[in-house]
């Protein structure tokens, strides 16, 4: 399930769950133009810069994200390339690592689909690590999310 961000965006998951995302808010949106208004920015400052990626999550009914400076669209498009590669040999286990915010093992669960853990370990020398189980989640599903990520990046 993925939420609109506007930008391209990799949800792994459902209810508990870990995304990838490059949100990008369109300053002449009207929600976006009504939110700016709210909070007593420009539409333009509450847009903010495009291109910065980030880490979101829910677990258990609560989320959050942190931002991933410096993050250019070849790593999420590394990341989810070996998560492609991973979900499509069939192992049944795995372990993708998508440098020192996010690392993703899978395990089968039979009938084509997986378990996902994420741990997440935001930017900070005191930062703490928090994972996230997702899942199962069909192989098929998961695939189709991949490719269309990957597309979104292309």
């Amino acid at each position: 399930m993925s939420p609109a961000v506007g930008g391209p965006a990799l949800f792994l998951g459902e209810d508990d769950y870990v995304a990838l995302v490059r949100p990008e808010l369109d300053p002449a949106d009207p929600d976006v133009r009504r939110a700016a208004e709210q909070a007593g920015a420009t539409p333009e400052e509450f847009a903010g810069p495009s291109g910065l990626w980030a880490v979101m999550w829910e677990k258990d009914g609560a989320g959050d994200g942190f931002e991933l400076p410096g993050v250019r669209d070849a790593e999420p498009a590394a990341f989810a390339g070996a998560l492609r590669a991973e979900l499509a040999a069939g192992s049944e286990r795995f372990t993708v690592d998508g440098g020192a915010a996010l690392r993703l093992a899978g395990t089968a669960e039979g009938g084509g689909a997986w378990s996902l853990t994420a741990y997440l370990t935001p930017p900070g020398d005191e930062a703490e690590t928090l994972t996230v189980v997702t899942g199962p989640l069909p192989a098929a599903g998961l695939l189709a999310d991949l490719d269309a990520f990957l597309e979104s990046l292309a």
